[in-house]
């Protein structure tokens, strides 16, 4: 028996791969696949079933293209309905990967054809459960992706979660480890914890979901405190579900090199200019309007949240990072990329184009600046739990998900000399390109973020609302 999370950190996602005897089965794929192909090759094995968890909103699966490539059977839960040939489990039905077994386990809640695999190893016991979106490393799913208006509610998915957990998860033995579909940082829970798995034992000692008495308390708990899910999360699931596009041919018109002239053609037909380079390089030096979201963060979920899916995409990217830029892009259903500027910005440069900055100054310089500029604005753009935990006292809160609405902005003027941040500094140089893209320049960004400002004695900290509200 061998069995291997493929773990992708800025996604927070989880797949898996099973194999046994020279046969294979990969669990939640991502949409590129060569890292399973590879690891069968590798191995001399077939894989033959690519199981589904569930239709995924917050990645685009790579179950089609791993199907045509290797002729795997897709397998989803009961309950599922798709537009492309899948093999529809029922409760109960048992798989064979070499002297392994499989058995499909239906749990209904975070979405209704959400489903978990208990593999059981060739003496028949119980090894692992793969939980998908239904229990986390302390959490469990959201209950609020899949409500159908007055048909199905977030209370009744919750309330299918709890028997779900109930019926199927828990009456399994301590022992059983439990591989989740994500882990810390994913958008599909609440607040999951810092391992990637676990076993059944201890969730039931530590996971606040499992501590709940009643059903009702369960309920309760789960629903309670959740945030909006990102925009792109019914992209994704509608993608899932209807099919989509070959990544290599995406692959390929994504990664064209573009002549200045053709570049420029792309943006006055509309398209947006991504710069996907590290935050430092791009505040040195940048084609005016483009948006920056830097590789080395949590690309592709900033991405999905900030970028219009039916608008092209054009690219500047670091040197050898253009494929790389197309595939994060693509594994949230970003499709529409027209290719990158030949040479990125330096062929820019050397073209006698214009180039805009981001002006960084130290937490120290806003400390300074704070007591004795009366127009100076602090714009703290994470989320409002993070604002509630402390702060700049009367710093402005605008997550940066809603900076894309200039009505947000309506409050400064051209005087204002505005001063962004966010924890450490990624997101704050995003703001800063969304904000310089709408016309306002006065910008400093503070590098650093809250993890500078908050050790320094001389700003004044508050746990106040922010002073829009």
């Amino acid at each position: 028996m061998f069995i291997k999370q493929l773990y992708t950190g800025c996604l927070s996602e989880a797949a898996y791969y099973i194999e046994s005897n020279r046969e294979a089965a990969v669990i939640d794929p991502l949409r590129d696949i060569d890292e399973y192909l590879e690891l069968a090759n590798e191995r001399k094995a077939n894989i033959k079933y690519i199981f589904e968890t569930h239709f995924h909103a917050d990645f685009v699966s790579g179950h089609l293209d791993l199907s045509r490539v290797t002729d795997a059977a897709i397998v989803f839960g009961p309950g599922t309905e798709t537009k492309f040939p899948v093999h529809i489990a029922k409760d109960g039905e048992t798989f064979k990967i070499g002297s392994l077994t499989i058995e499909v386990l239906h749990t209904p809640g975070h979405t209704l054809e959400s489903s978990c695999y208990l593999l059981k190893d060739e003496n028949g016991k119980n090894h692992c459960v793969f939980t998908g979106d239904t229990l986390f490393v302390g959490d469990v799913g959201r209950p609020d992706l899949a409500q159908k208006q007055d048909e199905t509610t977030m209370t009744d998915l919750a309330g299918m979660m709890y028997d779900s957990l109930q019926k199927k998860i828990l009456p399994l033995a301590d022992e059983v480890i439990i591989y989740p579909a994500h882990g810390p940082g994913s958008a599909c829970g609440k607040n999951l914890g810092p391992e990637t798995f676990s076993t059944l034992g201890e969730e039931k000692k530590f996971n606040y979901a499992l501590q709940q008495k009643t059903k009702n308390d369960f309920i309760q708990e789960v629903i309670s405190g959740l945030e909006s899910p990102p925009d792109y999360f019914p992209v994704n699931a509608r993608i899932n579900k209807e099919g989509y596009d070959n990544i290599d041919e995406i692959v390929k018109k994504g990664t064209k090199e573009l002549s200045i002239e053709e570049f420029k053609n792309l943006i006055k037909q509309d398209a947006i200019v991504l710069d996907t380079r590290s935050t430092d390089v791009f505040s040195q030096g940048f084609i005016p309007s483009s948006i920056n979201i830097g590789l080395e963060g949590r690309f592709a979920e900033w991405a999905g949240s900030l970028l219009r899916f039916d608008q092209d995409i054009v690219l500047i990217t670091e040197n050898g990072k253009e494929k790389e830029s197309v595939i994060r892009l693509a594994r949230v259903g970003f499709d529409k990329i027209s290719g990158c500027l030949a040479g990125g910005v330096e062929t820019w440069k050397n073209a006698g184009e214009e180039i805009d900055m981001i002006i960084n100054v130290d937490a120290d310089e806003l400390a300074m600046d704070i007591p004795f500029d009366d127009k100076l604005i602090v714009l703290d753009v994470r989320k409002p739990n993070e604002f509630a935990e402390g702060h700049i006292n009367k710093a402005i809160n605008i997550p940066l998900t809603e900076l894309t609405d200039p009505g947000k902005l309506a409050f400064i003027n051209e005087d204002n000399n505005l001063y962004i941040h966010c924890t450490s500094g990624y997101r704050s140089v995003i703001a800063a390109s969304l904000l310089k893209r709408q016309g306002i320049h006065n910008i400093h960004n503070v590098k650093g973020g809250w993890d500078q400002i908050r050790a320094l004695e001389k700003v004044e900290i508050t746990k106040e609302k922010s002073v829009l509200n």
